[in-house]
């Protein structure tokens, strides 16, 4: 098979941890390119400059390659939902960190969340209990600061969590659609605006 015009020049060892970073760099570049089904493991191999047999050695197969990936991704959209939350203790920010977390998420480099949310691998076990998960952390962090802040009970703390979490998501995926006619941080607080109107409206506990 003839490498393909990004293809690395093969021969330099790495050391195992930055081999592994390599591979999934360019397991990313294919599979975002390709989709998962379209994707084959020679290309992979190309693009990382390595032979197949390389490739193999640190993952067995294309299934274990994607969800390795997939595993980076959703803890990094988990950790960005993280660290919004204890950026500030100013529940307005708070909503306004939440929703650029999630607008970061969707335009970092490598377009990382298509294979988080775009995936068509979503119906496959593994494939969707690690996206079901990462959301359902995301919200469960939102939901405890929900309930901490107001006098909601805990089933109805986490059904405002899950639909705040659901409107970033949604909202940032369709932003990314439109290509930029609406400026990042205009979407984002334009959003924010939205969620705080509604949420703002819970009567605060002493």
């Amino acid at each position: 098979m003839t490498a393909t015009p990004d293809a690395k020049p093969r021969g330099t060892r790495l050391p195992r941890l930055a081999r592994r970073r390599q591979l999934l760099t360019a397991a990313q570049e294919v599979f975002v390119e390709n989709g998962y089904h379209a994707a084959a493991m020679d290309e992979i191999a190309d693009r990382a400059g390595v032979s197949k047999p390389v490739l193999y050695q640190h993952f067995p197969g294309k299934l274990e390659l994607y969800l390795a990936l997939l595993d980076l991704h959703v803890d990094d959209m988990v950790g960005r939902c993280r660290e919004a939350l204890a950026s500030t203790n100013e529940n307005k920010l708070r909503v306004q960190a939440t929703f650029s977390a999630f607008f970061d998420f969707v335009s970092s480099q490598g377009e990382a969340f298509r294979l988080v949310f775009e995936s068509d691998l979503r119906n496959v076990a593994p494939v969707r209990q690690r996206v079901e998960r990462s959301l359902r952390e995301c919200a469960e962090m939102v939901s405890a600061v929900i309930q901490e802040d107001t006098g909601c009970s805990s089933e109805e703390a986490h059904l405002l969590g899950v639909g705040l979490v659901g409107m970033a998501e949604v909202s940032a995926r369709y932003w990314v659609t439109t290509h930029g006619s609406i400026p990042k941080d205009a979407a984002e607080q334009l959003m924010a605006r939205l969620a705080w109107r509604g949420i703002s409206g819970f009567p605060r506990t002493a």
